[in-house]
Formats: structure tokens, sequence, C-alpha cells
């Protein structure tokens, strides 16, 4: 695979194909070096809002001057923003904003540029951060479920293993869980990307090419394997046992040299465990209010849930050696893969100076 230099494309209006991938927003960014150097900015997306609430008890003591504080924050369609408020969690000291993208890849752009402060992503975005010397740091991992990654094929796909895509046209998500686990199913055959008619797709162009027929099979990700199963997509192979579950907080190091948005960082990583918690707790009452953010049947989503949840519960936790070590695995693969030119040491990316307060969340 060619190694090319990653360039900032504008982002497309909303189509009636994409209506279930929510709506897009332009979003400029400031010219930068190649982030993923894996292709074109094709989209990140969609909506902002904002919250503020002065009188606030934040969810972590911290002495902290908070009224000039705005925490940037991303979010996936239905993520982070619905889980604090469905938790009671999101009754912030500090104003925040945030934005919606459909990619971990596209975060971490975001953050390179200055456009968010924090927001999470699987261990492979920020390892082409690394590969293009852009400024990101991850401050946290969640250990969480791996159930929504799979490879779907349409519901009239002769496919029944996964040899059966040798030569046939397989898109997926570069620069993400789905780019990997792709590589390491192939692997598992004996054949690599060469052997598949690769294309690379966001998740929005990608459901779209599913639904009218142009990809044979999709490797992807999230809530999109809802919006393809109502149209009939069968799981080919399911992700499950390849991913190893971490998925990073990624945070902006002008944000955490800055003292008093660093304490509102931490603050926030708190409000997220609790949320998590919350949602293990209350999961028919998620999947409900899930379901209709992404607008798909309250079946699949409390189907795939109480899958993960049987997998394991997220649980956000400090940096350690062993999810270092994870991601340094990940990183070898893609550059034995030919996916990046040189070796990376994924070490540097990691601050631990968020381990106390995570631990002293209560």
């Amino acid at each position: 695979m060619k190694f090319q230099p990653f360039r900032l494309i504008p982002v497309w209006g909303r189509s009636k194909e994409q209506e279930d991938v929510g709506q897009k927003q332009k979003f400029s960014f400031r010219n930068f070096s190649a982030m993923f150097a894996l292709g074109s900015f094709l989209g990140l997306a969609i909506a902002t809002t904002t919250s503020n609430s002065e009188n606030a008890t934040a969810a972590y003591p911290i002495a902290a001057n908070f009224s000039n504080v705005t925490l940037r924050a991303s979010k996936f369609k239905g993520g982070w923003d619905l889980q604090l408020k469905l938790a009671g969690q999101d009754k912030f000291p500090y104003k925040t904003e945030f934005t919606e993208f459909t990619g971990g890849n596209f975060i971490v752009q975001a953050i390179n540029a200055n456009a968010i402060d924090i927001g999470s992503a699987s261990e492979i975005p920020p390892i082409f951060a690394v590969q293009s010397q852009g400024a990101v740091k991850i401050i946290a991992s969640i250990k969480g479920p791996t159930v929504g990654q799979v490879v779907l094929v349409p519901k009239n796909s002769k496919a029944k293993k996964f040899t059966d895509l040798k030569g046939k046209k397989v898109g997926y998500v570069k620069a993400t869980t789905a780019h990997y686990f792709l590589i390491k199913m192939l692997a598992q055959e004996g054949l690599t990307l060469k052997d598949v008619n690769a294309v690379p797709l966001t998740i929005p162009d990608g459901l779209s090419a599913f639904r009218r027929g142009d990809l044979d099979a999709w490797a992807t990700y999230g809530y999109a394997i809802q919006q393809a199963q109502k149209d009939g997509a069968k799981v080919l192979k399911s992700a499950k046992n390849i991913l190893s579950g971490n998925f990073t907080i990624v945070a902006a190091p002008s944000a955490i040299a800055d003292p008093n948005k660093k304490a509102a960082i931490a603050d926030f990583l708190c409000r997220i465990q609790k949320s998590q918690d919350w949602q293990a707790s209350n999961i028919e009452a998620w999947s409900k209010n899930y379901a209709k953010a992404i607008g798909v049947d309250e079946t699949f989503v409390l189907k795939d849930a109480k899958e993960g949840l049987k997998q394991r519960r997220s649980q956000l936790l400090p940096i350690s050696q062993q999810a270092i070590a994870s991601q340094q695995d990940v990183a070898d693969t893609f550059y034995r893969a030919g996916v990046i030119p040189t070796k990376v040491d994924v070490k540097p990316l990691w601050d631990g100076s968020f381990t106390n307060a995570i631990n002293k969340c209560k």
C-alpha cells in the first residue's frame, strides 16, 4: 500500500443516503502536516452542542478556576453527551462543547489541529500521529467490549467464509480498528490486503456504498452495523477475539499544559467513569435512548449491548504497561503490513499525569 501524505478536504453536505449517520457540518482546520499519512480527509462531522452549569458541583473535587474554561470534547453519535446526560453527570462547572465525529482517526486529527481538547479513539489513530509527529497525548484507556467490530456482507451474498472474499471489493475505514482487524483476518487465511480490492471509505460513504451494492463486504464498527443490519446485512466474521478491547482517551498537549483546563479534563474523566457504571447497571434504559439517537430498532442495540456486557463491562483506567504493550503490537502489525513505512515507538504518546485523578474518582 502506497504511503501518502494526509490532506484536509471540506466535508460534504448531507444526502438522503446519509440520513442515518447524521447531519454533516463543515469543520475548518488550519493547515497542518500529515496526520495519518493514509489518504484524504473525507468526512468529519456533524453537530456541536454547548452546555454550561456555573454552580454545579464537580464530579471530581479539584481546586481550580473554571470561570473561563471551555472544554472542547469529541463525541460519536449517541456517545459521551448522551451517556453523561442519562447518568446525570452533565452538570459541568465549566463550559463544554461537544463536536460529533464519525471516527477516532478524525478525532485525533482535530486534536492535532487544536480544534478540540479531549476525545476517544481506538489504539490505532494515535499510532499515525506518532508517524507524522502530531501533537496528541494518550491520558487514559477504556477497556471495553469488542462485539461491535465486524465484516459485513449483503443479505444476498454467497460468501460463507473469509477466503470467499479473495478478489472481491471490500470496504474499510482507514487508520481505525476496521483497518487493523481486516489485515488480521486476511492474515489468518494467508492473505493480505493485496488479495482483495480494498477500498478505504468513511463510515457515511461506506454505508452508502454498501447499501447501493457497490461493496462485496464491509469492515466496519459501531452503530453503522445496526444501520446495515436493518437492510438485511449479515456478519461474515467478528473481530471480537481479534481486538484487545483497549480504547484510548486522547488529549491536546496544550490543554494538559493549562492548569485549569487540565483540572476540567480530570473532572470530565471522572464523569465518564461514573456514566459507564450507570450504563452497565441500566443497559435497557441506555439501549432505548441510544437506539432513538442513531435511528435503529432498539432490539438490535439491546442485543449487542447485552452481548458486550457479557464479554466485559467498560472501565476507564489510567495508563499501564499492558496497554502500552498492546498498542505497540498493533503498531508493529501495521509496519509489517507495509501500511506505515517505519517502525513506531508508541511509548512517548502516553501521559500518566491523570493517574491520581482517575484512581481517586469515586
